[in-house]
């Protein structure tokens, strides 16, 4: 039973907390999510109990630290259908979006090479792929969208050659909601001898995934996206992919040795690309985070969101002024317009009565076009998002009145 009032109990930042005077309704899921008790515990348990580096000595407290360590890639290993040493450890999506790039960049891309993304894809998995492009002259290709802004199997098959090395792709648009039919998408990859590589940011915290039977080749997620800490996050990579590759970035604890000839030895992977001291009271926090989505099963996660995004754009739907640009979608995600209104200006009348939305380009510019608007509000849900809150943020939509009263009341 999913049991919507014990979960939302365990969030301190779901009590009474007020914004403009009003009760808060946080519907800014996409960007970060709020962390349950369990979390916030077990980081300052870290803090205030553990504290100790990762591989670098023989006493007690560390090695228990590594032991917590290889716990939690255990954990994500579970979560995703992957193998304990194909997680590494990163900062983020963004940052394993560049691992990727560019440590494959300097092996195996070179002149005339393709690299397949598409319009709908955050900077994170755009820019990383752009710098490719710039330092090997490989050339930028952008897979269509669909009338509906979908990805699709026969829009890659229209583009995609056997010049294409890379396909990059966002299982989950962050501004659409879309969802990206994965294991297609890697059996035409790699009939034409690319890799795919799926941005998981979006998917990983609403929706189940199988590394292996995706087929996958490299995986990235966020953990602030799935209520864990900010600042660390996951790159899943195939092993013989992972140890083909050289690392980007070295330093301390990522080799077995080196010497006055410059030679330098490094561990095998995932150890290799986790150079200096990794973020460990996040690492602590993401597998008590990683946990409680188990827990509650990631499917009925997804199932939750799905019914409150169909409630509310049955709603928005009937509401002539309302533009709204993934209403196919159903996947925790709305993104719209008010006619005639400025996304911020909106934004601003929502904040006005405790509603947090996202407005602008999302860190998505290259879709402006595509939509035919330089910015959009976009309204997400998560786990604990009750339909309560949703009433509130359509009363606002729909009643909300003259939006200079947000800026004169």
């Amino acid at each position: 039973m999913y049991d919507l009032e014990k979960i939302r109990k365990q969030f301190p930042m779901l009590n009474n907390k007020q914004m403009q005077g009003h009760k808060l309704v946080y519907l800014d899921n996409a960007s970060t999510t709020f962390k349950p008790q369990f979390v916030i515990d077990a980081v300052k348990k870290y803090y205030e109990e553990e504290t100790a580096n990762h591989h670098r000595g023989d006493y007690d407290l560390l090695f228990n630290m590594d032991k917590r360590v290889q716990d939690t890639r255990i954990t994500v290993s579970k979560f995703l259908n992957c193998e304990p040493n194909e997680v590494v450890f990163t900062a983020g999506d963004t940052m394993g979006l560049n691992l990727i790039a560019l440590a494959y960049t300097f092996q195996y891309l070179k002149k005339g090479d393709e690299i397949l993304v598409s319009e709908a894809e955050h900077a994170s998995n755009l820019l990383p792929w752009y710098q490719a492009s710039h330092i090997t002259g490989a050339v930028i290709k952008f897979i269509p969208l669909d009338k509906d802004g979908v990805l699709t199997v026969d829009n890659l098959k229209k583009v995609i050659t056997d010049k294409t090395k890379v396909v990059s792709v966002a299982q989950v648009s962050n501004v659409l909601g879309n969802v990206v039919d994965v294991k297609a998408f890697a059996k035409i990859a790699h009939e034409h001898g690319a890799v795919l590589v799926v941005d998981g940011a979006q998917s990983a915290p609403h929706m189940k995934i199988d590394f292996k039977d995706m087929d996958i080749d490299f995986l990235t997620i966020s953990g602030h996206k799935m209520c864990a800490p900010t600042g660390i996050g996951c790159l899943i990579g195939k092993y013989e992919l992972l140890q083909d590759m050289q690392p980007y970035y070295v330093g301390g604890g990522m080799n077995v040795t080196f010497n006055k000839e410059t030679e330098m030895i490094p561990y095998d992977a995932p150890m290799k690309f986790e150079a200096g001291t990794q973020n460990i009271a996040g690492i602590c926090g993401l597998k008590a985070a990683i946990e409680f989505l188990m827990e509650l099963g990631i499917d009925n996660i997804h199932q939750h969101d799905r019914e409150l995004c169909d409630y509310a754009i049955s709603k928005l739907e009937k509401c002539d002024d309302i533009i709204i640009y993934n209403k196919n979608a159903r996947n925790g995600i709305i993104t719209f317009n008010r006619k005639g209104v400025f996304a911020q200006d909106e934004a601003t009348l929502l904040n006005s009565k405790g509603i947090a939305v996202r407005s602008g380009q999302h860190c998505a510019k290259v879709l402006n076009d595509y939509l035919g608007t330089v910015a959009t509000v976009r309204m997400s849900t998560y786990l604990y998002t009750s339909k309560e809150e949703i009433d509130a943020f359509l009363d606002a939509v729909i009643n909300g009145g003259d939006i200079l009263d947000a800026y004169f009341n």
